[in-house]
């Protein structure tokens, strides 16, 4: 188990409690938040964004809080695949803890919620408008315009001497906003199957008052959708880099 395992596992855990946290005080019943909407949502998400990555780096890892992220790391090769094994490992046991974090938080707040739609959204993602190949292609392009994006962040054109220099998780936060602002309707944005599969088993495991099924049909699409857009992303980030001799 690389050490950087650690930190993968604890800013995942802070990306959910914060990021699930902010839906679950928008949507539960009672809660100061209720209602605020998908603004706040978004925000929400991309503070959680900001500080996971923030408590992955400072504990030395990566701060990849996405197995798609690992995943392209393993395609342009700087990711070992034994390494990345243990970082997707890490960061799906940090979004389960995590969920389950969010679920002690707001523990009063499930029995007074009577929507069982709002209390899986709660943990987990799901479509505005069912259809398959339409949600598989959203996730699909929501996570390569991530990895795409992120990846530039990172680069020595982007991140050398200019303002962007250490400002990586910010900007990264920042992205993740724009992200749910202007793609996320369709599906959610899951954009990360830990992110979405991690704590929809907790939410299949604890003892959720009110709660009900777990949509395990739909499951499969923010697993698969995001692993499938990170690798393209990868794919096509290092082509472009390659054509244009873009330093790493």
């Amino acid at each position: 188990m690389p050490s950087t395992a650690l930190g993968e596992f604890v800013g995942t855990l802070v990306l959910i409690l914060l990021g699930n946290g902010v839906v679950a005080g928008v949507l539960l019943e009672k809660s100061k938040a209720n209602g605020a909407g998908w603004m706040v949502i978004t925000a929400g998400w991309a503070f959680a964004v900001l500080c996971g990555v923030l408590v992955a780096v400072g504990l030395g890892a990566p701060g990849e809080l996405n197995p798609a992220g690992t995943l392209a790391n393993v395609v342009t090769g700087t990711r070992t695949v034994p390494d990345a094994l243990a970082h997707v490992a890490a960061q799906m046991a940090g979004a389960i803890v995590g969920a389950t974090l969010v679920w002690l938080h707001y523990l009063p707040h499930w029995r007074e919620t009577r929507d069982q739609g709002a209390i899986l959204a709660c943990f987990c993602t799901a479509p505005a408008i069912r259809s398959a190949v339409p949600n598989l292609i959203s996730e699909i392009i929501g996570t390569m315009v991530l990895v795409l994006v992120a990846s530039a962040i990172g680069t020595a054109g982007a991140s050398g001497a200019s303002p962007a220099t250490n400002l990586g998780p910010a900007l990264v936060g920042a992205l993740v906003w724009g992200l749910g602002l202007s793609l996320g309707g369709p599906t959610g944005y899951a954009i990360n199957p830990a992110r979405d599969l991690g704590p929809r088993l907790a939410h299949a495991i604890l003892p959720i008052a009110g709660k009900g099924g777990n949509d395990w049909g739909y499951a499969w699409i923010p697993v698969v959708g995001p692993l499938a857009g990170g690798a393209l992303a990868a794919l096509l980030w290092s082509a472009l880099s390659a054509a244009n001799g873009v330093p790493k």
